[in-house]
């Protein structure tokens, strides 16, 4: 049976991140769509994860990433409406209980889109 990867997010003004925690991921599928993501990989015991979420407003998907680590996959989601708060990352006002806000990387915009900037090119080069 699969199950839902513990997941964290964070608000940016361009991008909204979300961090899926898988170790040792493997067969990672991520599909963006303009209102949804379907995310679901393995892990080295053979665990399937399987995540989707309808997002709180509409993404670029053509001009989204994931990145996979050792320890996780990111995923970066362009804003169709930029500079917009997104006060939660999914449509339905219903906190799954693997999902979480990464209050480590939550900050306030001011003077960070040069920051925001910089972590995409960096993602972007992988």
């Amino acid at each position: 049976p699969r199950q839902p990867a513990k997941t964290l997010w964070y608000d940016r003004p361009r991008y909204v991140y979300l961090e899926f925690c898988v170790e040792d991921s493997r067969d990672v599928k991520v599909v963006f769509e303009d209102q949804r993501l379907v995310f679901s990989c393995k892990n080295a015991d053979g665990v399937e994860f399987y995540n989707e979420i309808n997002l709180y407003a509409r993404v670029n998907s053509k001009d989204s990433r994931e990145k996979r680590s050792d320890r996780s996959i990111t995923c970066f989601m362009r804003k169709w409406k930029e500079k917009v708060a997104w006060p939660r990352i999914t449509k339905e006002n219903i906190k799954p209980a693997w999902l979480s806000v990464d209050f480590d990387n939550w900050r306030d915009w001011e003077g960070d889109e040069e920051v925001e900037r910089a972590m995409v090119e960096q993602y972007a080069e992988v």
